[in-house]
């Protein structure tokens, strides 16, 4: 039997921010459910603590890229839900374009190297 890989993986410097926007593309969510998305689709090799997604679900905000309203959770209890704004897609687009073309020059030094 494999054993699993218990280390924490940190999330790369100016990755949390796509990661969240990228969550809420999928639609309206509360910081708990974005860090379970984001810890899930990695197949929870990353992991998003509270003191690093709720600064920067504060600067989305600010920056103008997501908005947020109170509601109810699915345990019924009272939770901020943040969407993407129409700024906040093409942010999105912005920086996932970027991400994948610094991902290709890696790649390149990585294979020639």
């Amino acid at each position: 039997m494999g054993t699993r890989d218990t280390r924490r993986t940190e999330i790369p410097p100016g990755t949390l921010d796509m990661l969240i926007l990228k969550s809420l593309a999928r639609g309206a969510m509360h910081g708990y459910g974005i860090a379970e998305h984001i810890h899930h689709m990695s197949e929870d090799v990353l992991e998003v603590e509270e003191g690093s997604l709720y600064p920067a679900l504060q600067r989305l905000l600010i920056q103008g890229w997501v908005s947020a309203e109170w509601g109810q959770s699915e345990n019924n209890r009272r939770a901020r839900f943040y969407r993407l704004t129409a700024a906040g897609r093409k942010q999105l687009e912005r920086e996932l374009s970027e991400f994948e073309r610094v991902m290709r020059a890696i790649t390149r030094v990585i294979r020639t190297a």
